[in-house]
């Protein structure tokens, strides 16, 4: 008798890039992320009131939260909202994922490289909100150890078939894109060297800028962000919260790289 072919995951509805930051920060986190990305704040939510949602204006659907965190400094997940949870989080597992929290109707997952990431029911989301000031924050990046990042690479195109994954524009990086009207894409990228344990993977918010990186820069020092470091295509930043998060060159519209870059 033959084995019955795995049914794929459910399609990914809508996206959610989460800005996890320590909780006694909590409220500077979210002075700065709302005026970034031009929202309001939601009511608190959660059994300590941790988590609140960046409210676009115009009508556009939410896509960013922010979430206080009371153990670590934090650092960024995705939560992926499908129609049929236990059927997403069933296929997570069989393709290597652990189940860390099972909550009603929403569960808290773990990828095999050790990455947090949320399966949350679709509500209907379906509107992209704009370009603001010249930025869009639109993507998840996955900073992984090279033990961990080829595992990772093969789990997020497993898991969302439907995604396109594809190898980046560098040798250290790549690209899990969603399809059209989905907010947030993911970029892993496999760092220069070997981390230890927990450590071994880690996550962080980027901006798609555009081709003039350094006015976004500029807005977000005035609105209280540092400068870390320069690199050829990206800017590294930290949040007044002591989050990093990169701008980069992207396309702000469709997140893609100039037509220029190689």
């Amino acid at each position: 008798m033959s084995t019955p072919a795995a049914r794929p995951a459910p399609a990914v509805r809508w996206t959610y890039a989460f800005v996890d930051r320590p909780a006694h920060l909590f409220e500077r986190a979210c002075a700065f992320w709302t005026a970034v990305t031009d929202t309001g704040l939601s009511g608190l939510r959660g059994d300590e009131g941790e988590f609140v949602t960046l409210l676009p204006r115009g009508g556009a659907d939410a896509c960013v939260k922010v979430q206080g965190v009371t153990a670590g400094d934090g650092g960024a997940h995705l939560d992926l909202a499908v129609e049929d949870v236990p059927a997403f989080t069933a296929e997570a597992s069989r393709l290597g994922a652990g189940t860390v929290a099972a909550h009603e109707g929403w569960s808290v997952l773990r990828s095999p490289g050790g990455l947090s990431f949320c399966a949350v029911p679709w509500d209907g989301e379906a509107k992209r909100p704009p370009v603001v000031a010249d930025s869009r924050l639109d993507q998840v990046c996955l900073d992984l150890a090279p033990s961990v990042f080829e595992a990772e690479v093969a789990f997020w195109s497993a898991l969302l078939p439907d995604w396109s994954s594809r190898p980046g524009s560098r040798s250290e990086f790549h690209v899990v894109e969603q399809p059209a009207g989905l907010p947030i894409r993911i970029l892993l990228q496999r760092l220069d060297e070997e981390r230890p344990g927990a450590d071994r993977a880690s996550a962080h918010l980027d901006l798609a800028c555009g081709t003039d990186v350094d006015a976004v820069r500029v807005r977000h020092e005035r609105l209280g962000a540092l400068l870390v470091a320069r690199q050829p295509h990206w800017t590294v930043m930290r949040d007044p919260a002591g989050g990093l998060y990169c701008l980069t060159g992207r396309d702000p519209e469709t997140g893609g790289l100039p037509r220029t870059a190689s």
